[in-house]
């Protein structure tokens, strides 16, 4: 696949093309038409106006803008009508074929760079990537939905080279509540191809580890994230969903078997090529099913070594990568599992290996990387057949009935599990009320203890200031215990969040906090700051 390179879109910044003048007051009817739109009702208060090439009036009357009027007279008031979504945009195995999935592959060593480009658009606030060989996801918090979609999609169309048009035809598009939902779902193993296969939390888990420390994977896709690995571990704990054939990796082994025409490894010529975490996967299935003797292509032994050190009753033989041909050539089945991003084996030089044998049938090859290690043109010749993951299906549909139950059971703790999770996104809402509250009493405190010490003319010791601090705090922490308390919710009380915005807003209208504007400032802040950058 295209190398990640920073494309145009994603260096994107916030607009700076548009400039803002100070307020001037002017009669209603001076007013420039542009400044009301045909959707608005004009109103006494005037309003910011974009700057003209025409001067101000000598006799206008200047003043600094409230950053509620620059807000209002900008696009970006919207912002503060809307909470910032939850999005997810991608491919999956239920809806692209593997040609489309391996073209919009992100190796997970991109990841980073990958969240820092989409953050750089300008309607995304954090981002994160789940790439694996049945998905390609990326959870988005933006500002704005539409516009965030659009932006995502034409930078995954010039990433990958496929038009907007195609990857639309097979996208999945999920918001908020339901975003959330898919993830924990993925998470459990409940959208995947093998249900309840449990490679995918570990997955999950990795996007997590690689987003530590990344500009933006803030607090809301980090808690998306933690979240969903906390109901993959519920769900596997508290049901019995992962038992039975619950991974790629045995899956593709029970396709062998299937496929083959004697239903055993016994007298199986077994290659495998690669021996990461797929690799090893396959290499315990195959043990698991009989097979105690393989060779294993790897770039370095290191690894084969590790394998060979936990499975001492299997015979690993390793060779390097530049013998795979020559591999190839003595084996009937043939398992692929690299991140190369390119093919190992092409339908070339397949054609010269020499035929395996009379008897032995077709050499398989069971290819279940992303993207694809084995051509599809393989498949054309007649000594070869080729199985990717999309053939796992077979396997799967086998399973399913197992499953069906447990995946029931799942799914009700899924749901409990989305219900705290909303608790809590939606809880953050208030998050710059108490802010705000904090520093609105900090001041007060802080003006009446200097008031009082300057009456006092400096007639008092260490001590005693130190004691007027403490009794200061201590007043002012208790009566703030109250409204804090209740401006949180977590979902594991009684109260509800219904009733914890209530008390937020009467909070905002009896201090004048100007909370939306004051998420709006930090949201513009934090955008600028990573444009900077």
């Amino acid at each position: 696949m295209t190398s990640i390179g920073g494309s145009s879109s994603a260096a994107a910044t916030l607009s700076s093309s548009v400039k803002f003048s100070p307020c001037h007051l002017l009669p209603p009817s001076e007013f420039p038409k542009s400044t009301f739109s045909p959707h608005r009702t004009p109103l006494n208060p005037p309003k910011c106006t974009l700057r003209s090439e025409n001067p101000l009036p000598q006799n206008a009357v200047v003043s600094k803008p409230s950053p509620l009027e620059i807000l209002k007279a900008s696009s970006a008031d919207r912002y503060t009508k809307e909470k910032s979504s939850i999005i997810v945009i991608g491919l999956n195995v239920h809806t692209a074929p593997v040609e489309m999935r391996e073209k919009l592959a992100i190796p997970e060593a991109q990841w980073p760079q990958v969240i820092q480009e989409l953050c750089a658009l300008n309607h995304i606030e954090e981002a994160a990537v789940l790439s694996t060989c049945n998905r390609i996801e990326i959870y988005l918090v933006a500002l704005s939905q539409h516009r965030a979609v659009r932006e995502v999609t034409d930078w995954i169309s010039k990433l990958s080279g496929v038009s907007v048009s195609e990857i639309c035809k097979h996208q999945i598009l999920l918001y908020n509540k339901d975003a959330t939902q898919h993830l924990f779902e993925v998470a459990a193993g409940l959208d995947s191809l093998v249900l309840g296969e449990g490679q995918i939390l570990s997955q999950v888990k990795q996007v997590v580890k690689t987003g530590q420390g990344v500009p933006g994977f803030d607090r809301k896709i980090s808690g998306l994230f933690k979240q969903a690995i906390s109901v993959g571990k519920r769900v596997r704990t508290e049901t019995n969903i992962s038992s039975g054939s619950v991974s790629v990796s045995s899956a593709a082994v029970e396709l062998a078997l299937m496929k083959r025409s004697v239903a055993s490894f016994d007298d199986a010529r077994v290659l495998v090529i690669g021996a990461g975490k797929m690799g090893k996967l396959v290499i315990k299935h195959l043990a698991a099913k009989g097979c105690r003797k393989m060779v294993v292509v790897n770039r370095t032994e290191e690894r084969v070594n590790a394998i060979r050190e936990e499975m001492k009753d299997v015979d690993l033989v390793f060779r390097p990568l530049s013998e795979m041909l020559e591999c190839a050539a003595e084996a009937d089945l043939i398992f692929t599992c690299t991140a190369s991003e390119s093919p190992l084996f092409s339908k070339e030089n397949v054609e010269m290996l020499p035929s395996i044998g009379e008897g032995v049938g077709n050499q398989l090859y069971i290819d279940i990387s992303i993207p694809r290690n084995v051509d599809p043109g393989v498949s054309e010749l007649e000594n070869a057949i080729v199985y990717n993951v999309d053939d796992l299906r077979e396997v799967v549909d086998a399973n399913k009935e197992d499953r069906y139950q447990k995946a029931m059971e799942a799914r009700g703790i899924i749901q409990e599990e989305l219900n705290k999770f909303e608790a809590w996104i939606d809880s953050l809402e208030t998050v710059p009320t108490i802010k705000k509250f904090r520093a609105y009493v900090e001041r007060i405190r802080a003006a009446e203890l200097e008031k009082c010490l300057s009456k006092m003319r400096g007639n008092v010791s260490k001590e005693q200031k130190e004691a007027m601090y403490a009794l200061s705090m201590g007043i002012v922490n208790k009566l703030l215990h109250g409204p804090m308390q209740h401006l949180r919710c977590d979902g594991n009380d009684n109260k509800s969040l219904s009733e914890v915005l209530e008390n937020m807003r009467a909070l905002n209208r009896m201090y004048d906090l100007e909370t939306e504007i004051f998420l709006m400032e930090e949201k513009i802040r934090v955008k600028m700051e990573r444009a900077k950058k």
